[in-house]
């Protein structure tokens, strides 16, 4: 096989496995990981089973594969809109999060609960996804990512306790995402003011939605 043939098989492979990645996004955003057999994936891929050990090893492999996918989805939606005013970012990071559980719900409930039988790896991909939304915030709400560690506790506070209020909310469904997203704001509102009483470079942005603190 010359170089451009390998490249073109490389491509295929890739395509395949993104296909697969799809498809249990969609599978397991509504089922949960119990639920679903190999057979049932291979059935609702139309594909081989032994295709999917070909490119995951095993069903832990693909399903820690489309958690991972799942969580660059989630940052991708936060961090999105950078042209925006910090107040107008913080409010589309916010919108962002809750829209993603709330059309993502098991995938939301792996990455928030730890997963499968309380998998490490899941872990792992949760706490580093709760750094880069970290990030995010502060971006968005100082223009910097260096916060002091008093600050970052705060908003790690704030998102721990945001992540309890969205699984409740997802499993009753009520409020409004509108009025989800409101109560989460004022709370980072005042998360954000207790940080600017302690830590003086780090003083509280507006988060309405027309203001421009940069």
């Amino acid at each position: 096989m010359n170089k451009s043939q390998q490249r073109g098989a490389t491509g295929k492979s890739q395509a395949r496995r993104a296909e697969l990645i799809v498809t249990g996004r969609k599978l397991f955003a509504d089922t949960s990981y119990d639920a679903l057999s190999m057979d049932d994936i291979a059935r609702h891929a139309g594909v081989a089973k032994g295709l999917i050990y070909y490119y995951f090893a095993n069903k832990r492999g693909y399903y820690l594969a489309v958690v991972e996918e799942s969580v660059a989805d989630l940052v991708a939606r936060a961090g999105s809109h950078r042209e925006l005013p910090r107040g107008q970012r913080v409010r589309r990071t916010v919108d962002g999060f809750l829209h993603y559980a709330r059309h993502h719900q098991a995938a939301y409930r792996t990455i928030v609960t730890g997963g499968v039988g309380f998998d490490i790896e899941v872990q792992k991909i949760r706490d580093t996804v709760r750094e880069q939304l970290i990030t995010t915030l502060a971006e968005g709400a100082y223009g910097r990512t260096d916060i002091p560690p008093t600050a970052r506790l705060a908003l790690l506070g704030w998102m721990t306790g945001v992540e309890g209020i969205t699984l409740d909310w997802i499993d009753t469904g009520e409020p409004a995402q509108e009025e989800v997203c409101e109560l989460v704001v004022r709370l980072l509102r005042a998360t954000l003011d207790t940080v600017a009483a302690l830590v003086p470079e780090c003083p509280a942005p507006h988060l309405d939605d027309t203001t421009d603190d940069a």
